[in-house]
């Protein structure tokens, strides 16, 4: 349906909402905390100090590439990274190179986080961190629900810039005390490694959150929302929702990005599983997947890994029609940033850090009025 409103009136709230979003960036500058939540923000508990200089890597032993794999028929034919892939797939231990071991109160105080935000970046990716922590992903109590959040990173791929974004994300940790990363290449295919390394992660720091959101760093999420859904859901049931998709199967054509040879999977079926862009599970299904883990081989593309792993464990994915990881229709002639979109959802992709400020702003000002619900669809 058409919203009700006069042409003059939405030129100026498109502009207003503009300036917003250009003050917002300004604002992720500032160390002071971001004002735009209903909420009070509460701290994260601070149980391990921040260190005052950057750590040295753990000790773990090097994880050698399986030799055997060039055997395989076709091996030598196929693209760089299904090969690199396939010869390291065994390896899931890695040194953690920033931990944030009191993130939930220590394993005995994780019950305390109702929700807990594990959002997937890339070292390089420090604007859309920023804007995270400024809205979205602030760290607060919202109706006594603990909300608590936790950045998902490898090393960028080149040893020159691996070299510099490591140090940045030091001082981030020194600041923030969000991040959580892992000494492999930050790649599309290791996507699953980092996965599941949070899950391991999870099951021994935070085990008692109750639910846990895992997406990227270019969603816009509701957070209210999210907890306003999971509140009548029992956090020791299943719980998988997202965008399901079912009856797919792996891309065979060895220019695309999401490419997975027969040498890889020689079925042509997918199990059904949610879009990566972001999930939301309970913590009933985090250690499920856990477990199920532990006896699948890595996969190449995580969201489908993700739907292996319920499948091993007799668990199915459900859609939910307030995650949309592809977007949202607007009808034509109609502003795509008008809030009105997206203040009855939980979750859209893709935002760039601008629009995320200006958004969360928007649909939390107490003037915002709609009129009668927009048709999503």
């Amino acid at each position: 349906m058409a919203l009700t409103r006069s042409p003059w009136r939405r030129v100026l709230q498109k502009w207003a909402l503009l300036t917003v979003g250009a003050v917002g960036l300004c604002y992720l500058l500032s160390p002071t905390t971001a004002p735009w939540s209903r909420a009070a923000p509460s701290p994260a508990p601070t149980s391990t100090a921040a260190p005052s200089s950057p750590p040295a890597p753990p000790s773990v032993t090097p994880c050698v590439a399986n030799a055997s794999v060039q055997n395989i028929s076709g091996f030598a034919k196929l693209p760089e990274q299904s090969r690199d892939f396939m010869l390291y797939q065994h390896c899931r231990a890695f040194p953690q190179l920033l931990d944030v071991p009191g993130k939930c109160g220590g394993p005995a105080g994780s019950s305390n986080v109702f929700l807990l935000l594990a959002i997937k970046s890339s070292p390089a990716n420090y604007e859309r961190r920023e804007v995270i922590r400024k809205t979205w992903g602030q760290q607060r109590t919202l109706e006594g629900a603990q909300i608590r959040r936790v950045f998902l990173v490898g090393v960028a791929p080149r040893a020159l810039d691996a070299a510099k974004l490591n140090h940045l994300l030091w001082h981030e940790q020194r600041e923030h005390r969000d991040v959580l990363q892992w000494d492999f290449k930050d790649t599309f295919f290791n996507l699953t490694l980092k996965l599941m390394l949070f899950h391991t992660w999870l099951q021994q720091r935070c085990p008692g959150a109750h639910f846990v959101f895992n997406g990227d760093d270019d969603v816009f999420v509701n957070t209210d929302n999210v907890v306003a859904f999971t509140r009548g859901i029992p956090s020791d049931r299943h719980l998988l929702a997202g965008q399901v998709l079912a009856n797919t199967g792996p891309i065979r054509d060895p220019a695309s990005k999401y490419f997975v040879p027969t040498q890889l999977m020689p079925s042509e079926l997918f199990p059904p599983y949610c879009s990566g862009g972001g999930v939301l599970m309970s913590a009933f299904t985090a250690r499920a997947i856990h477990r199920a883990a532990q006896h699948i081989p890595l996969f190449p593309i995580d969201d489908v890994y993700l739907g292996m792993c319920l499948e091993r464990a007799g668990l199915a994915p459900i859609s939910h029609d307030g995650i949309r990881p592809w977007g949202i229709y607007v009808p034509r002639h109609s502003d795509p940033m008008d809030p009105c979109y997206y203040r009855e959802l939980l979750v859209v992709h893709r935002f760039a850090p601008y629009e995320m400020a200006m958004m969360w702003q928007a649909i939390h000002a107490p003037q915002l009025s709609c009129g009668r619900k927009v048709r999503i669809s």
